[in-house]
């Protein structure tokens, strides 16, 4: 969750809200990470949680992510919940939770709903305060511009 956090802090630099996302392998071994790039990219879908996705599949050559864990600092949008679904991922782990658009476990429950054709096993909290510190600070200093 540290480097997830480092490269959050990227993104919000960068202009983008400060989400970053950590792929790794049943080994311990990183296979990917990414930020948030919507601003950046001027692309709807260039989510932490996407491009971390996108990339795993690429060096595994395959999209079924099993044996993977996805480390995020903030709760899965329903878009980002989707992909982490239908990639079939082995564990999700993040760190604050999205009271507006988490649907992991906040706003609604993805994993658990009967839509879901995946039970997806979920840590929630970890570094929480230092995630929500990051994008409290954020959307401080953006709304004071």
């Amino acid at each position: 969750m540290k480097l997830a956090l480092e490269l959050a802090q990227e993104a919000g630099e960068s202009g983008d809200v400060p989400v970053g996302a950590v792929i790794i392998d049943h080994n311990g071994s990183l296979i990917a990470q990414a930020s948030n790039r919507k601003e950046r990219d001027q692309d709807p879908t260039a989510h932490a949680e996407i491009l971390a996705i996108r990339k795993a599949c690429q060096v595994l050559q395959n999209w079924h992510l099993n044996d993977c864990t996805l480390y995020v600092t903030l709760e899965p949008c329903s878009m980002c919940a989707g992909a982490i679904i239908h990639s079939r991922l082995g564990l999700l782990v993040y760190g604050v939770d999205d009271p507006k658009t988490g649907v992991i476990r906040t706003v609604y429950n993805f994993p658990d709903s009967e839509f879901s054709n995946h039970r997806l096993p979920v840590i929630a909290g970890v570094m929480e305060s230092a995630c929500r510190s990051q994008l409290q600070e954020w959307f401080t200093k953006k709304r004071h511009k």
